[in-house]
């Protein structure tokens, strides 16, 4: 069977670290950016099966990505999993172009391995 593939958009660098190294040990093929500026490119190149974006990036902010990702075409079907320590990012669930998800900050490793399963699977 394929591995799955999920890119991972996290300006902390530990939580990227970490994040990957969970994913990894779980099997996931991961690809890692610590801003959202290649994205597009990204995913053009390594077909993620699965995107993970921080809320608050450098340069372009992960709900922007997420919105642009869920209203284009090619990449609306791309499940997206956004983080965020902000709890008032429920809301962004109403929104048009809205995340299939998000993963509150600090959480726990479980919650993260079924929320991808969960997304993969859909």
């Amino acid at each position: 069977m394929m591995q799955k593939k999920i890119l991972v958009v996290e300006d902390n660098e530990l939580m990227l670290d970490v994040m990957s190294y969970i994913l990894i040990n779980n099997g996931y093929e991961v690809f890692s950016l610590t801003s959202g500026t290649d994205v597009f490119n990204n995913i053009k190149t390594n077909h993620p099966d699965l995107v993970i974006l921080d809320a608050i990036l450098p340069g372009i902010d992960g709900m922007e990505i997420c919105q642009l990702l869920k209203l284009n075409r090619t990449t609306r079907d791309l499940p997206v999993i956004i983080c965020s320590g902000d709890e008032s990012i429920d809301q962004s669930l109403e929104q048009k172009g809205a995340p299939d998800d998000i993963l509150h900050k600090p959480f726990d490793i479980n919650c993260l391995i079924e929320m991808v399963e969960c997304r993969l699977a859909a």
